[in-house]
């Protein structure tokens, strides 16, 4: 993102992707040089959308270097045409290239113009950007996700209950807590979070209210995020957590649930604790995905290495084999036992 790299796209991108709305330049190849996004190569229109795909993606994509593509589709909307945005970062380059790609993504579509984005296309291996691999794309994005263990619980639930209308607007007394509805504004920046806009989001409950109410949106560093949690009140945060794993790139959002020991009243702890699972599931089908649900006392342990092994936990491939536990000592010679049968 540009709050991040600060990489922006000189002028000659500028005026040439002005100029490439005419419905004239079918694909726009794009690349960070010198720290801004530059033209690296562009393509006219020949055939439809579909018999210039791979003539005209393939030939520019290299190897080991990621690159950004805007492919021109033929379908219009009120903006004009509206165009695919691939981004390309193999699994062979190296990962300061892929972070600086995947970071810088946003602002490149903010120079563009998103209205005019009908759908977003990531490939790590040339398959995932053919033709045949944008049609799979599409496919696997309209068929219904499959549901978690959880997510089917909660279906059965809903089925069995009677005169309930659940909905983020309504308080609800369920098995898993209380659903406390939470205001336009919260609602708005999970939306937008899920979209890129910001790195971290704090929640609170106001009890009077019994609401949830936006404290804070913004976009921080994993260094300042334990200064964010109060030492004197519960609160719920939501954090983009950005770092790299076995080689690859991860964006994972961790919500992260605080309450700062006994100092708070039996109420409020009482409330946070029984709003924590009707949030998630509020904020899950807003949009917003999350991988890893975590409880603190206080924000210095919102460390990175506490993050990273939250969610990448270590395995412990060692099992030591069980060891027969010792007699008692001085428990005399072993006792000889005569059957039955043996006394007959």
């Amino acid at each position: 993102m540009s709050h991040q790299t600060g990489i922006k796209a000189n002028d000659d991108l500028k005026k040439f992707l002005g100029k490439c709305r005419d419905g004239k330049v079918r694909i726009v190849k794009i690349s960070i040089e010198n720290e801004q996004l530059v033209l690296a190569s562009h393509k006219d229109v020949k055939s439809t959308w579909e018999k210039d795909f791979d003539k005209c993606i393939t030939p520019l994509i290299e190897e080991n270097q990621p690159c950004y593509l805007l492919y021109r589709l033929d379908s219009k909307n009120s903006s004009g045409y509206e165009w695919l945005f691939v981004s390309w970062s193999p699994d062979t380059a190296p990962i300061r290239q892929k972070m600086l790609y995947a970071s810088t993504k946003a602002t490149l579509k903010q120079e563009f113009g998103t209205s005019q984005i009908k759908e977003e296309l990531h490939g790590t291996i040339l398959s995932d950007i053919t033709l045949n691999g944008y049609q799979k794309y599409k496919k696997a994005s309209v068929a219904p996700a499959p549901l978690t263990i959880r997510e089917e619980e909660l279906q059965e639930l809903r089925k069995t209950e009677v005169h309930t209308d659940i909905s983020v607007d309504s308080k609800q007394q369920t098995l898993t807590g209380v659903a406390f509805p939470i205001t336009q504004a919260a609602k708005q920046a999970i939306i937008d979070m899920a979209r890129g806009s910001y790195d971290y989001l704090q929640l609170k409950i106001n009890i009077e209210e019994e609401t949830i109410h936006l404290v804070i949106a913004e976009n921080i560093s994993i260094e300042k995020l334990p200064s964010k949690v109060p030492e004197d009140s519960g609160r719920y945060h939501l954090y983009n957590f950005k770092h790299t794993h076995e080689g690859d790139y991860m964006e994972n959002i961790v919500f992260i649930y605080s309450m700062p020991g006994y100092s708070c009243p039996i109420k409020e702890r009482m409330l946070y604790s029984s709003c924590k699972n009707p949030l998630t599931d509020t904020i899950t089908n807003l949009g917003l995905e999350i991988i890893k649900k975590v409880e603190i006392d206080s924000g210095a342990e919102l460390t990175e290495n506490f993050l990273y092994e939250e969610i990448h936990p270590t395995k412990n491939l060692h099992r030591p084999k069980f060891a027969k536990p010792k007699g008692p000592p001085n428990r005399g010679p072993k006792r000889m036992t005569k059957s039955q049968n043996a006394e007959n």
